[in-house]
């Protein structure tokens, strides 16, 4: 029986939210006295113009501004070297990542090498960041990942194809900026993306093992506390608002209303995951990304209800209510079958966007699954928090039901 017996909340230093409100970043940076500011980004961004809505206020302000627009999907060690490399040679004051998770996750890794040096490997796993990093700020342009609020920053290892997460609450922005205008030119496929991404956030955070069911003892360092009722909260909102936005910001991409729900939606499942949990949607996303080389946030959309199946034994009052917040009618129906109706909304949703609903889609083959449940059961601390403990054959039976 697990002693935890209290839960901790953490979250980006501050959240600034509002459409139009990137214009005001240089008075949010004050604070900082900062003089040189390194922006890490991508080139599509550069290109839409994105990337110069966030370095106006900041030239206007009389600040040096540099650009590293080397960022690319699910970010590899070679692109990370490249980032370190030209903060080790402008030396900002502050960095800022502008993208989605991958271009914000990068944006983590050099300020963290840039303020605590050594080699990113060095700070792989849950723990290993020594101290405070320098000011970050993160201004995501999809709603999804809740890289902007998270303790995570995840690198693909090409040549292991995985990927490797870094967990520290030092790896939290120190201001997290949020203009759902800016996601305005997010394409739909990634719009679906990273929506569904959110989506599994909420429902994983929401379904895993209690903070006081935990195994793991309340003095060992741990990256997450388990379900607690702050990020139950958080959770739930973001499930409600990804079920009434997320099919409309992929149909209708310039729907601001739509937009900004979205946007809060990303952070509110940011906020809640990165205090209570992810699960083995994950743990069998990251070998899965890794070897086949989709979006994350694909991966996930496409596991969820797997995983979700496999958890219904233990969660089908959780699964009930994700019926409800997804819209569905549950009134005068058993607990299993409302919870059943949890996961058909999901299969709904995910259908609704485009997201691939079987991994040979992605271009896996069967020989290849006995691997991905292996690399998987291997990331322990996602198996202890899922709310039903799987064995690798359990993970197997997972994936080829997904295959």
């Amino acid at each position: 029986m697990s002693d935890r017996d209290f839960w901790n909340f953490y979250s980006a230093g501050r959240i600034v939210f509002g459409s139009g409100v990137i214009r005001r970043l240089d008075q949010f940076l004050k604070p900082w006295k900062s003089e040189k500011v390194l922006i890490i980004t991508d080139p599509i961004l550069v290109k839409a113009g994105i990337v110069a809505q966030v370095e106006a206020p900041l030239r206007n302000a009389g600040l040096i501004v540099e650009v590293f627009d080397g960022g690319e999907p699910e970010p590899s060690f070679a692109v990370a070297d490249q980032g370190i490399e030209f903060s080790a040679n402008f030396r900002p004051d502050v960095i800022v990542g502008v993208g989605g998770g991958s271009n914000l996750d990068l944006a983590k890794i050099v300020a963290t090498v840039e303020s605590h040096g050594g080699h990113y490997r060095d700070y792989f796993g849950y723990g290993k960041v020594p101290g405070p990093i320098m000011p970050l700020v993160c201004v995501p342009t999809t709603a999804g990942t809740g890289s902007e609020v998270s303790h995570a920053a995840v690198l693909t290892d090409t040549q292991g194809q995985t990927k490797i997460s870094s967990l520290s609450h030092f790896l939290r922005p120190a201001l997290a900026v949020i203009d759902p205008k800016l996601t305005l030119t997010c394409p739909p496929r990634a719009s679906a993306d990273s929506g569904i991404d959110a989506l599994t956030h909420a429902i994983e955070a929401y379904t895993a093992v209690a903070y006081n069911e935990l195994d793991v003892p309340a003095e060992e360092p741990f990256p997450y506390d388990g379900k607690q009722p702050l990020g139950d909260c958080l959770a739930e909102r973001a499930i409600e608002l990804i079920g009434q936005h997320l099919a409309t910001v992929v149909r209708e991409p310039d729907n601001l209303v739509a937009r900004e729900g979205m946007a809060l939606a990303a952070t509110l499942a940011g906020l809640a995951f990165s205090n209570n949990a992810v699960a083995v949607v994950h743990a069998l996303e990251y070998p899965i990304g890794g070897a086949l080389h989709c979006s994350h946030g694909a991966g996930n959309g496409l596991l969820l209800p797997y995983v979700m199946r496999f958890n219904l034994p233990n969660r089908k009052a959780e699964f009930a209510r994700i019926a409800q917040l997804l819209g569905e009618k549950t009134e005068g129906l058993s607990e299993t079958a409302a919870a059943e109706k949890g996961i058909t909304a999901v299969e709904r949703l995910r259908a609704a966007i485009g997201i691939p609903q079987r991994i040979r889609e992605l271009g896996g083959t069967l020989d290849q699954l006995p691997t991905f449940a292996k690399k998987s059961f291997e990331i322990k601390r996602l198996m202890l928090l899922n709310g039903r403990q799987p064995t690798e054959a359990d993970l197997l039976e997972i994936l080829q039901a997904a295959y």
